[in-house]
């Protein structure tokens, strides 16, 4: 550019990859109130309490969309900056600020209810109470029901033991799509094996129609970890 400004995005990049950091202790955070709140629910069933971790788990996603908000603002001006090539170098702070007001003036409630961790924290509160014998709270069924219907969907009669294996299970998994479970490292010596040989791997459990079972499709099953631990305590004591 003849004459231009020449604009370095060193340093805006070494930014988002903290910022990214940052990103990733609160991941951390939600998962460690997620098992707190598991927790409390096996060991007490106290309502409060729950309801607790879970204001928790929504500040952090609050917490979550406005660290995303302004990375997708920096991003956005300095895309535009570069289709642009502005003759002066522009007021990025200023820029980065607008962007960021737009995508925040358009928060809503029901965004933080959506969130890949949250919707998985009520999810698991719900196993927890099913698989326990305990009552969930009204609220909580209202809230899982207006994240997805399907979230809400849960077997009737717990197995287990792997469809893969036979055996029980020690770190259970869960197939966000189809919702049965596996041993973790079952299921991806499966996903291995069929990637090697450039197919798709379909979901072990029989008489389920999901034919493509990946990675990212699983997520641990703690709720179920935890009922399995509670059965063989019961049954050593039992003995």
């Amino acid at each position: 550019m003849p004459g231009g400004s020449v604009i370095s995005f060193n340093c805006v990049d070494s930014s988002l990859s903290s910022l990214k950091n940052c990103q990733s202790y609160i991941n951390t955070g939600m998962d460690i109130a997620t098992s707190v709140a598991l927790d409390l629910v096996e060991n007490c069933n106290d309502v409060e309490e729950v309801n607790g971790m879970k204001s928790v788990m929504l500040e952090y996603a609050a917490m979550d969309r406005e660290l995303n908000h302004y990375m997708q603002a920096v991003q956005d001006t300095v895309h535009q900056i570069k289709q642009d090539k502005p003759e002066d170098i522009p007021d990025l702070k200023d820029l980065v600020k607008k962007k960021f007001t737009t995508l925040e003036s358009k928060n809503s409630d029901s965004d933080l209810r959506r969130n890949e961790k949250f919707v998985h924290f009520m999810e698991q509160l719900k196993r927890m109470r099913e698989q326990f014998g305990l009552q969930s709270t009204t609220d909580a069924n209202e809230a899982i029901e207006q994240i997805d219907e399907d979230i809400a969907v849960t077997q009737s009669q717990m197995n287990f033991c792997c469809p893969i294996t036979q055996m029980e299970m020690q770190k259970p998994v869960r197939n966000k799509i189809c919702g049965h479970n596996y041993e973790e490292t079952a299921i991806l010596k499966i996903i291995q094996h069929r990637e090697h040989q450039k197919k798709k791997a379909r979901c072990p459990k029989i008489g389920c129609s999901h034919l493509d079972v990946k990675r990212s499709d699983l997520e641990p099953d703690e709720a179920l970890k935890r009922a399995i631990e509670s059965q063989n305590k019961q049954s050593r004591t039992v003995q």
